[in-house]
């Protein structure tokens, strides 16, 4: 009985997907971090318009 063997060209597909999400996650996280340092976005309470 010989063994099984995956799909290469299935893998290389799964591989492009997860390599995709991945660049995409970093690029977001980028962003978000460059927003932060510049100001655009704050993590303090006080900056809440409160009525």
């Amino acid at each position: 009985m010989g063994t099984t063997m995956a799909d290469r060209v299935g893998l290389k597909v799964l591989g492009a997907i997860f390599a995709t999400v991945t660049v995409a996650v970093m690029l977001t996280t980028g962003m978000v971090v460059k927003g932060y340092a510049d100001g655009a976005f704050t993590l303090e309470s006080s900056a809440i318009v409160r009525r």
